[in-house]
């Protein structure tokens, strides 16, 4: 019995190049099927605004294939594998280097690491492409496919926390500390009970003393039902101006630091992050998962060819790939709901099913 992990350099180089070539074949054909059908679905969208053709197609398929090559690229290696090692298995190349003393998880050793940087190459992709592709793609549907406006920096609507208050603005307008506030409600609570409402009918901030100025403020008493004209009034000196701009997050329009950075500003401004939290783990759970599928299709590589079972055996390992991505999805939903922690939405799937594809190789070969 071989003492190394890995077998012998020529059958890593030879399983691991096996490995890559039926992967990017997988993810060449499904990229190029879905985004033929995607296209034939939206090419009448883009068509319909006036001026669009050839070129504004194409510039579609250019943002939207990114898209689709992080979506499906774990499948692709779950298929890749499956593929991989059902032809191995039917040509006794598994029996031979079994015969030779590799145990499965040798055997299975190059496919793990090249699915490592397989995960690896697949977060820089994200991190460097998808997240920019997104994001100009979706500014693009926006305004159904025309010419992208430049940002005009208004805001509507935007919900802040001042200690135990909340802060409401119907218009934030500007940037930095040139923020102007328009139709303005200060929400004063003591012990989470409503107490007054200063209305105020613009405001601005005031760099000098870090707070925020509301002018021509009256507050409503809610106990005693009076309203009294108090004139200007100084508040928020905690509140930072960039709190009123925030818009909403496209957690797949950012990067992993850019995503972090505006789950920390909407924390601030006290607002909901534990969906968005849960997209932060994802962004590096996602990319790890094609680290799983070897582990999980696996099951198609042992056994005998001869016995007749060597297709269920690859049904089961494609079973278990796609409970992976169904389970992942389910639990994604869950922790939007609050219903799971957001590291545990991101990494439960990944690490149950690590579990699962072990005990399925240990149970079937071991």
């Amino acid at each position: 019995m071989q003492l190394n992990f890995f077998p012998s350099r020529q059958i890593s180089w030879y399983m691991a190049r096996l490995f890559l070539t039926r992967t990017f074949a997988v993810l060449m054909l499904l990229v190029v099927v879905l985004q033929t059908l995607d296209l034939l679905g939206n090419s009448g969208d883009i068509l319909s605004y006036p001026g669009n053709g050839d070129p504004e197609l194409w510039h579609y398929v250019g943002l939207r294939a990114p898209q689709i090559v992080a979506r499906f690229l774990p499948f692709s290696v779950l298929l890749g594998t499956l593929v991989m090692l059902a032809t191995l298995n039917q040509n006794s190349e598994i029996i031979s280097m079994k015969a030779a003393g590799l145990s499965a998880h040798q055997i299975l050793a190059p496919l793990i690491a090249t699915a490592l940087g397989v995960s690896v190459i697949s977060f820089a992709f994200n991190e460097r492409i998808v997240a920019r592709s997104t994001a100009a793609l979706s500014a693009w549907q926006a305004v159904d496919y025309g010419p992208i406006p430049p940002d005009s920096g208004v805001k509507s609507n935007p919900w802040v926390r001042d200690g135990n208050n909340l802060v409401n603005a119907a218009i934030v307008a500007g940037r930095g500390t040139e923020v102007q506030l328009r139709k303005v409600q200060i929400y004063n609570r003591i012990n989470n009970s409503l107490t007054t409402i200063v209305q105020a009918p613009k405001g601005h901030y005031d760099a000098a003393s870090k707070s925020w100025l509301l002018e021509g403020a009256r507050q409503f008493d809610v106990a005693r039902g009076t309203v009294r004209n108090v004139g200007t009034v100084r508040f928020g000196r905690d509140i930072r101006p960039d709190q009123f701009t925030l818009a909403k997050v496209d957690p797949d329009a950012l990067t992993f630091r850019e995503l972090q950075a505006a789950i920390s500003d909407l924390h601030d401004a006290g607002r909901p992050t534990a969906e968005l939290e849960g997209s932060l783990w994802h962004k590096l759970s996602g990319p790890l998962s094609a680290l799983l599928m070897p582990i999980l299709g696996s099951v198609a590589a042992f056994g005998l060819a001869r016995s007749g079972q060597l297709f269920m055996r690859a049904v089961l390992g494609m079973a278990l790939g796609f409970a992976y991505f169904v389970a992942d999805n389910f639990s994604l939903a869950m922790g939007s709901l609050g219903a799971y922690p957001p590291v545990l939405a991101a990494w439960a799937p990944f690490f149950l099913f690590l579990l699962v594809g072990e005990t399925v190789l240990f149970r079937t070969e071991e």
